[in-house]
Parts: C-alpha cells; structure tokens; sequence
C-alpha cells in the first residue's frame, strides 16, 4: 500500500505526463526548456526521484515525438538536449538501452543527411552519438553497422562551423577506438575526407588519421595518392598535419611510394603546369594567380616535407638520393614562378651538401662556382640574387648521384645529436672502408 506522500507523487507525474500529451508544439518547447533548465547534469536516481520513478514514461514520449516530427525540424534542438540529460546521466545504462530499442541510433544518423535541418541541431545529433559510442564497444559496433561512418563523414565534409567540426572528430576518434571490427572502416572514412574543400576538415581529418593509423597498423594504397594531394593547400595549418602523418607513414610499407612521390613533386608535369597557362596568359594578375598555382604550392611543401624527413633520419636521406632529389631539388630551385618553391628546395638541397660530399661535388659542378658560392653564402635567399640564365641553369640540371656516399662531412657528434641514424650510419661506412 502507498503512502499519501508517494500517491501525491504519482499524481504529479500522471498530470505532467498528460500536459505533455495535450499539448501542443509550443507547449511542448516551453516543457522542454524547463526540463533542461532544471534537469541539466543530474544523475539516474536524481532523475527517478524527480519523476516518481517514472522517468522512462517521459523519455518514451521525447523519442516518440523525436521519431515523428525530426524531419520536420520541430523543437529539435531540445528534445535532443531532453535526451542528451538522460543518456549523459551517470547510471543511465537503461535509458541508453530503451533508447537504442527504438531505433535511436538510426534516427540521430538520418538527422545528419537532412538538408532542412539546422547545422546546430545535427550537432546535438553527434553529441549523441558520442554518448553512445563511449558507451561501449557493441555500442560503437551498431553505429558502423548502421552505415554511420559513411553519414558522420559526409556530414563532416559539408559542415561550416568549427565547433560542430570539432564535435565530429571527437566522435570519429572514439568510433576508432576500442572497435577492432570497424577500425578499418573508420581509417579508410577518414582518408575519403582528405580531398574535401574545406580546411578545418582536412586539419581534423589528418589529425585523426594519425591515430587511426597507429590503431589499424597497415596502410591503405590510396593513402599515399591523398595525402600528397592535401600538400597543394595553402593553408599552413593543414599542411603542418599533412607533413606529421607523413612523418609517420615512412615507417610503414608505403615508404618507398611516399618519397618517390615527394620527389616527383619537385619537378611537376607539363600537363599540370599547362593547365592554367591561358587564363595567365590572358590576366594581367599573372603573379597573382602563380603565386597560389596549387602545383607550386604542393612542389614548395614537397620540398619542406624531404627536407624535415632527411633531417629526421639519414637512412632516409640516402633513400631519397636513389630518387634523384638532388636532381629535382636543382630543378625547383630554378622555378622563378614561385620564390617559395625555390627557397624550401634551397634549404633543403643545403642539407644535402652539407652532409653528403658526392653531393657537394655534383652540385658545386652543375651550378659552377658563382652560383655555388651564392649558394653557399645564404642559400635561403638565393633566389632573389641569381639572374634569369642561373635559373635556366638549375632548372636543366643533369645532376644524377645515386651511389658512392662517403663519410658525411659535417661533426658526428652534432649530427648524432640532431639525428639518431647517424651513429649506425657512421658504423657502415667504417665497415666499408
């Protein structure tokens, strides 16, 4: 038998669960509203006990109403803020369940595709999900078998605010974590994302496919092909995480594909150079469209990515030489076109001399002794001093060193401690002599 205390709070809860029923959509929205103003960051029991231990009655109704009018747009931020108090709730593992039985998860993922809906309510929609996938791996499991990976990537790609992107890739990471069966999926979403137009996007993706990486332990083939591709950016930040995860990727068995295409870089094809040369030749802002020519950009950060990698790592270093990047760093030093191309390939090449005394001497040769004393003075700033026949000169080098190193000339100790191959370098060439 009850007591008057407990009838008074059913009662309560019979006749706020009928003013919900009889009311209409702005009734509703001004009950959602108190509810989230006064239910926000309580526990399970604290939600029981403020409805009589009938709060699943009301989360029934918030689902009912979310599954029949989201297409619609209706009141959705707060119904999916309602819901996000009870499945963020600690304890809440059978609002979690009673939601998924009614087919949750596939609701918040079609509210994702909704051209009508706003970008601000599908973020409430992958606050959700999170919630779900952190739930557990079975969990994170039913979001990939309900083809969310796909729905969360294409929502990531056309997303404008940087918040909402930021949510995103939160969820992604955790649906990469902890999910053995769907983290190749995740991975190969992520690389899907690369070519999106939209910075931020690329920036988070590649952050996320770092990790990724590091979880999947293979690579995928078109991994390579992408990320080169990310480098025709001219945002400095995406580029920074394009060059990181290629810092990584060298450690797997795409290493040879991934310098040999560096490489290539330097020196881009006609085809590609030819593509924009009416519209130049027709502008009068010729330096302005050269200036951002995405195949410069991307020989520019070709050139500063060989540069980090060679410096990280000699074995590397000698790698690249097979590749004729001496050769092709000549090459890009000579592309008046874009100063910025020409500067990282002079840095870069210094590296190379300084360290490789076969690659001195190729060099000294090919740029004969003016260039080469111009160079050496500030290679940095060397193509502001050499003339339009130094250029010509470097552009058509024929340098070719693919053999023959010799012991590095700078100090072992300084480079020992700049890179941690070349004391096993310096043993191989002990051996050898």
């Amino acid at each position: 038998m009850t007591s008057i205390k407990e009838q008074a709070a059913i009662s309560r809860l019979l006749s706020f669960l009928q003013e919900w029923d009889n009311a209409g959509k702005v009734e509703r929205s001004h009950i959602l509203q108190n509810f989230i103003e006064t239910n926000q960051g309580k526990t399970a029991p604290e939600l029981e006990q403020e409805f009589s231990q009938g709060a699943s009655l009301f989360l029934v109704r918030l689902t009912t109403w979310l599954r029949l009018t989201y297409m619609t747009g209706c009141c959705l931020d707060n119904i999916l803020k309602a819901i996000n108090i009870f499945l963020s709730a600690v304890s809440s593992n059978r609002y979690l369940i009673e939601f998924l039985e009614v087919g949750g998860v596939l609701t918040l993922l079609e509210i994702l595709g909704l051209e009508k809906i706003k970008e601000e309510d599908k973020k409430e929609s992958i606050k959700l999900l999170q919630l779900i996938a952190n739930s557990g791996r079975k969990h994170k499991e039913l979001i990939c078998e309900s083809y969310g990976v796909r729905s969360i990537a294409e929502f990531f790609a056309k997303s404008k605010s940087e918040e909402t992107q930021e949510e995103v890739q939160i969820l992604l990471d955790a649906l990469v974590h902890g999910n053995p069966k769907y983290q190749n999926q995740v991975y190969k979403g992520l690389i899907a994302l690369l070519p999106c137009t939209s910075p931020r996007v690329q920036q988070l993706s590649l952050q996320t496919l770092r990790t990724a990486q590091s979880i999947v332990g293979t690579t995928h083939p078109s991994i390579v092909d992408c990320v080169l591709k990310v480098l025709r950016t001219m945002h400095l930040e995406v580029q920074y995480e394009a060059i990181e995860l290629i810092k990584d990727l060298v450690n797997y068995d795409v290493r040879h594909a991934l310098l040999k295409g560096l490489v290539e870089l330097l020196i881009p094809s006609v085809k590609e150079t030819s593509k924009l040369q009416p519209k130049i030749l027709n502008d009068s802002s010729v330096l302005h469209l050269t200036a951002h020519l995405p195949v410069f950009l991307q020989q520019a950060a070709a050139a500063k990515a060989i540069g980090v990698l060679a410096r990280s790592n000699l074995t590397i270093a000698e790698e690249l030489l097979h590749f004729r990047v001496v050769h092709s760093l000549m090459a890009a030093m000579g592309n008046t076109d874009h100063s910025n191309s020409q500067r990282l390939a002079s840095l870069t090449l210094e590296f190379f001399v300084q360290i490789f005394p076969v690659v001195e001497e190729h060099v000294c040769k090919s740029m004969g002794e003016e260039l080469y004393k111009l160079f050496l003075s500030n290679a940095e700033e060397l193509y502001m001093k050499m003339d339009s026949i130094q250029a010509d000169i470097l552009a058509a080098n024929k340098v070719n060193v693919t053999k023959a190193y010799n012991v590095p000339k700078m100090n072992m100790e300084t480079r020992a401690e700049e890179s941690p191959d070349h004391e096993a370098h310096r043993r191989r060439q002990g051996k050898k002599a």
